[in-house]
């Protein structure tokens, strides 16, 4: 029998760890990137055309190659930091200069230039699938200038299930946004398909954050600062009041490598236990330094997962250093010992001192059967017959019928109401309604988000709805991240009834909402609305104004705490049993429940 087992070659072999390295465009970019900054560099330009699906270009000023280095930077297990296994856990630099140019030149055309210092000429080296293509002195700028073109060329199966450009460029702003954090000191630049994103000036991290996430941030950052002989934690992290539905802003470096830990990050929602609204997650921005013998950042490809020795320790660390942060800055209560003055506390008497009893006033003509006091007093007593009868008579006494119940005529074959109902309305929350089979309980933001969804879809299926211009526009001012998805969204926004349009870099103004619901605070529905998406990765040439349309309804749903007239109530019920699917909410969740009185009767016995 023939032998079955053969080596790779090569360029299969480079494709195949193309495959654990670089995922999509935004993994060329993170790992030219981070060699840039090894390198040496200040300045760090990033240009990207059809979110990288055709040029992914990173020009820095760092340190160059020569062109040895140069050409052996493509070669595979290339290195400049690496010499034995004991490195491997001493690594505190980000990429190694030509450990993934290799994967990269594999799926892709790549072109570099790059010249040192005190080199009259650079090297320019042309690589394409593996094979080089040229290689010949060049005359070029001090640094390096990848260009990475046409990626994925050789494995269409790969180019095709890339996402579209608003989700690609999106995952290369999250990585950008990583590296510009963790090294302020440099200046980064970002541009996609001419136009700027991000030109971020070289400063302090608390400048960086405004720079990447916006100048509102500015009054919301609380610093973190503690040392300690296990770790050093220093960063910001943000306000409770100030946290949002869903994660985003949420950053973890060790030794300024970007992280996921999830468990570091349920230390950070034990800091803010009690204090953040329901459902939400603060922001921060969290750096740590650690002896880098004291965790393996191998194992994962992307080493974006790192194992930590002593976690259950930096856990409490992390805890008590947010936990005093926030104290400090009175977010959580505490007790300010540098204060002086501010409690006043007796000194015990000495031997001998004496100790008068304290003096006790007597009215000796007080007649409690008497209105009035003895001695000409105003007093009044509180306790007359009269009002006794009738605070008692009070209790007893019940609202008229029509102000606790609702009588309302509901016709739907599958609905458990009967004919006829009484409905009450629960801690402004439920409405109950007894049943044939025991009592129904209706959420009635679940309910209305129902109807509006159903009506909503029923609309645009035939035509765009309907705006009414807003009184006073609003303008809102946005992240470049967050502003280039809304530009892609802008079409469908429109359709759905908005008027929403660019006023500047990272800006928009709000003219215009559906006329068919109240948004209210329209910079809070944006904001969902982008954290949404975000968080579903929606694909935004896919069922986008359904997506809308659910988010719409809602945002603009009658929400808890609100008291519905009788009239409303009424209006409800007959609206959410004429819905297709009464029972559930857009997003799946229960709309309806029956108590059986089966569970009645067993509470009761």
């Amino acid at each position: 029998m023939a032998d079955i087992i053969q080596v790779l070659p090569d360029s299969v072999a480079n494709q195949i760890a193309a495959g654990e390295v670089i995922q999509r465009p935004a993994s060329v970019v993170k790992e030219l990137v981070e060699n840039a900054i090894d390198a040496g560099s200040v300045s760090v330009k990033v240009y990207i055309k059809d979110a990288g699906r055709t040029l992914i270009q990173v020009v820095d000023n760092g340190c160059g190659m020569s062109e040895t280095d140069a050409r052996m930077s493509f070669e595979r297990h290339a290195t400049s930091k690496i010499r034995k296994a004991e490195d491997l856990f001493a690594i505190r630099t980000m990429g190694f200069r030509g450990e993934a140019l290799a994967s990269i030149a594999s799926v892709a055309e790549v072109e570099l230039r790059t010249r040192r210092k005190n080199d009259e000429l650079g090297t320019l080296i042309h690589v394409s699938g593996s094979a080089l293509l040229k290689q010949e002195p060049e005359q070029c700028a001090e640094g390096t200038n990848f260009m990475v073109k046409n990626l994925f060329f050789n494995i269409p199966a790969r180019r095709k299930f890339l996402k579209s450009n608003s989700t690609e460029i999106k995952h290369v702003i999250n990585e950008f946004q990583h590296i510009a954090l963790a090294n302020p000191e440099i200046e980064f630049s970002l541009f996609h398909n001419g136009s700027p994103i991000y030109e971020l000036a070289a400063g302090n991290l608390r400048k960086r954050i405004l720079s990447l996430f916006g100048k509102g941030q500015n009054t919301t950052l609380i610093p973190v600062q503690t040392d300690t002989t296990l770790v050093k934690v220093n960063g910001f992290i943000g306000q409770p009041r100030e946290a949002r539905k869903t994660m985003g802003e949420q950053f973890f470096f060790v030794n300024n490598r970007y992280m996921r830990h999830p468990f570091f990050n349920k230390a950070v929602m034990q800091a803010y236990e009690k204090i953040l609204p329901p459902d939400t997650y603060p922001s921060y921005f969290l750096f740590f330094e650690v002896d880098p013998s004291s965790i393996d950042i191998n194992i994962h490809p992307t080493k974006t997962e790192i194992k930590f020795e002593n976690e259950q320790a930096i856990w409490q660390i992390i805890v008590v250093a947010l936990r005093e942060s926030l104290g400090r800055f009175n977010v959580v209560p505490s007790i300010d010992f540098d204060q002086k003055g501010s409690i006043e506390i007796p000194l015990p008497p000495k031997p001998g001192d004496l100790i008068e009893p304290p003096h006790i006033h007597v009215d000796p003509g007080y007649n409690p059967f008497n209105q009035e006091r003895s001695g000409g007093s105003s007093f009044q007593s509180p306790w007359k017959r009269n009002e006794l009868v009738s605070q008692w008579e009070q209790l007893y006494s019940f609202p008229e019928k029509e102000d606790v119940e609702v009588q309302i005529q509901i016709n739907h074959e599958e609905s458990p109401v009967p004919s006829v109902s009484t409905f009450m309305q629960l801690k402004n929350r439920y409405i109950l309604s007894p049943v044939k089979s025991g009592l129904m309980i209706i959420d009635q933001k679940r309910a209305h988000e129902r109807i509006l969804f159903e009506r909503f879809l029923n609309i645009i299926e035939e035509r765009p709805l309907d705006g009414q211009q807003l009184l006073y526009p609003q303008t809102i001012d946005l992240e470049s991240s967050d502003a280039t998805l809304l530009t892609d969204l802008l079409p469908d926004l429109h359709y759905m009834g908005f008027d929403i349009r660019s006023f500047g870099p990272n800006s928009f103004v709000i003219g215009g909402v559906p006329a068919e619901v109240e948004i209210g605070d329209c910079k809070s529905f944006i904001d969902a609305l982008l954290e949404d998406v975000k968080s579903k990765v929606i694909d935004l040439k896919g069922k986008l104004k359904e997506d809308l349309a659910l988010e719409i309804a809602c945002f603009s749903a009658v929400d808890y705490g609100k008291t519905l007239s009788n009239e409303e109530i009424r209006v409800l019920i007959d609206s959410l049993f004429a819905c297709k699917s009464p029972n559930f909410s857009p997003s799946g969740k229960s709309v309806l429940s029956i108590i059986p009185l089966e569970e009645f009767d067993k509470r009761l016995k």
